[in-house]
């Protein structure tokens, strides 16, 4: 009897004007005049189908996007790592260039034996990197790539076409198909006309 009685007065707040009690029905629209008009069960299966449709849509973006963002991490999650270990490189290349322009260790066995040493290390260093995807670029008599190098310097060179790496300051290198770091380089260019390069040290002495 209770529950009749509920059933009621639920009834009679649908149809009170003045009850705040305001049933929305999904499976209701209105027309042109603001009439409410139930949907025909085709416009119901189709509205459903859309939803489905756009939900798994967006299902599947968000897993294309963790899969992209998985390998990523997993392909290129060394790529800090990797930058700073190179200067374990240039660290070596510094010491032998330091050893060899001492003048006290010049042509004696120990800066021999000391180069060599270094030289292994280097190689170890290098065959590392290889394995784990860390190459370094070639760059030497190729043309230059701004992708790859980054040219320091001009300098001339008759024998060479113009914008040519003859030089490497820096070795670079690259990840998998990521640049790491650029080569550092100097790249040739056409020698000036002897009259022209005698009035340009002409125009500096004078500004001197």
């Amino acid at each position: 009897m209770e529950k009749d009685q509920n059933i009621n007065n639920d009834k009679v707040n649908e149809n009170d004007p003045n009850s705040d009690n305001t049933v929305i029905d999904s499976n209701e629209e209105e027309n042109d005049n603001g009439q409410k008009v139930e949907k025909n069960p085709e416009e119901k299966i189709f509205e459903l189908e859309d939803k489905l449709a756009r939900t798994f849509a967006e299902m599947e973006n968000q897993r294309r996007r963790f899969e992209k963002e998985k390998e990523e991490a997993y392909e290129y999650g060394g790529y800090s790592f990797a930058k700073e270990a190179l200067n374990l490189i240039d660290n070596l290349e510094r010491s032998k260039q330091t050893l060899k322009n001492d003048v006290s260790l010049k042509n004696s066995d120990a800066l021999k034996k000391t180069l060599e040493h270094l030289e292994i290390i280097n190689k170890d260093l290098l065959s590392i990197f290889t394995k784990n995807n860390i190459k370094p670029i070639d760059c030497l008599n190729k043309k230059l790539d701004p992708n790859f190098h980054q040219a320091m310097i001009q300098i001339e060179d008759d024998q060479k076409e113009p914008g040519t790496i003859i030089q490497e300051i820096q070795k670079g290198f690259t990840i998998k198909d990521r640049l790491l770091r650029p080569s550092l380089v100097g790249v040739s260019k056409k020698p000036e006309p002897k009259e022209e390069k005698d009035t340009q040290n002409k125009e500096n002495l004078e500004k001197k």
